[in-house]
């Protein structure tokens, strides 16, 4: 039990309460029924990222000591838009697009969790069925004053800005799922701590036991300041490549190295604090962990072989200053050869900009160069040849070959 617990407690943020945590594992070691382990997801965007898997991997936990994850895809929440965090009313999805999301997401968490011990279910099962009547009575089990004792609600109010009666609703409808599922434990970030206890709250009032409330830490992104995020282009997305997985990896800030380890793998803590005395003291060289965090994450979605594969590329293009074994190629029509053209729209062409002012911007900033030769000039002009090398940053690079197709 104190094995189980040790484990369980690793990372987390918050236990509400440990006690209680302990005696639903006893109670269900002693009647071998398994846990009902709640984590609902609003699918606003389509992809997950290495900070969504913070809370799959307890997850994973629980469910290899034989336990149930229940996965509750929020196709009716993510339309209200949650506002734990929010400064401001957040943009409502169609149904249409949430749906799109979901399907991307059931695709992706199941790298992580083992399916044959997951439930899924979207919670238009039971709010779709729901009538007015049905949602006037939610409503009336939680007071104004209480909803605004939550600090992104309070800070709103404070500021005269505009808190919809929609947002109100949410943390009751995130609440009630725990009710419809019987979640005996239920996992989020920090952010969501008020909607977690919420649901205690509505169990109590339908007469069920409360929930154990586990709350996760937000992991940042590759900037090591704000929350991972794709919108906020800092995060590592689960399906990213091999080499652009292990890449992003090598370039986190080293103070995120040891948060990354605790959070993102199994390394036992002993050997993690072992690490940050010896960063400390000077005696490891960081970029030595951060191969050894790469190659453990890029096995988890990809296989040890990619693992090695991807850091023999990282050392072969930024340690060794030489070109990666394998280059994507972009085709232009043998038409063009020997023309010329302007680097801006070259590189946007080569997929290797998002517009022209991102073209600009990283020719300013002296990350392009062609044929390893730094380019500075915005008005710079290129005659397009066979086997010409376009490079920016670090990890973007493209070799421009002629194909047949017209131009």
């Amino acid at each position: 039990m104190q094995n189980a617990l040790d484990i369980l407690k690793r990372g987390i943020a918050d236990l509400i309460s440990e006690e209680e945590l302990e005696k639903k594992l006893r109670a269900s070691a002693t009647t071998r029924k398994p846990l009902r382990i709640k984590y609902g997801a609003d699918p606003s965007a389509p992809d997950i990222h290495l900070g969504h898997t913070v809370g799959l991997r307890k997850l994973r936990q629980f469910q290899d000591m034989g336990h149930t994850v229940v996965f509750i895809i929020g196709d009716f929440t993510a339309t209200i838009g949650d506002p734990s965090g929010q400064s401001k009313t957040r943009p409502i999805l169609t149904h249409e697009k949430v749906l799109e999301n979901a399907k991307t997401y059931q695709e992706q968490v199941f790298k992580i969790l083992d399916k044959d011990k997951t439930e899924v279910h979207f919670n238009s099962e039971w709010f779709g069925k729901m009538m007015f009547s049905d949602v006037i009575k939610l409503a009336s089990q939680y007071s104004v004053a209480r909803m605004l004792e939550r600090d992104d609600f309070a800070i709103r109010y404070r500021e005269k800005k505009t808190i919809s009666i929609l947002e109100f609703l949410y943390p009751l409808v995130q609440g009630y799922d725990s009710v419809m599922v019987k979640s005996d434990v239920e996992l989020g970030g920090t952010d969501q701590t008020f909607n977690l206890l919420v649901g205690r709250d509505l169990q109590r009032i339908w007469n069920q036991e409360p929930q154990v409330v586990m709350t996760l830490p937000l992991l940042e992104g590759l900037d090591g300041k704000m929350k991972m995020s794709k919108s906020l282009g800092n995060a590592i997305g689960v399906n990213d490549s091999p080499k652009e997985m292990f890449g992003k990896i090598m370039s986190i800030p080293d103070a995120l190295m040891v948060r990354y380890l605790e959070l993102l793998t199994d390394v036992e803590e002993e050997k993690i604090s072992k690490f940050k005395k010896e960063m400390e003291e000077r005696h490891l060289n960081p970029m030595e962990i951060k191969k050894e965090l790469g190659r453990k994450i890029v096995t988890q979605f990809h296989g040890l072989k990619e693992a090695q594969h991807s850091q023999e590329e990282f050392e072969r293009v930024f340690s060794k200053k030489e070109l990666p074994t394998e280059i994507e190629v972009f085709f232009v029509s043998s038409q063009r050869k020997g023309k010329d053209v302007w680097l801006v729209k070259l590189l946007q062409e080569a997929g290797l900009a998002d517009s022209g002012s991102d073209a600009r911007r990283a020719i300013q900033q002296g990350s392009v160069a062609i044929n390893g030769e730094k380019v500075t000039d915005e008005n710079r002009h290129v005659v397009l040849e066979k086997d010409l090398i376009l490079k920016v940053g670090k990890r973007k690079i493209k070799k421009v070959e002629f194909s047949s197709l017209p131009a």
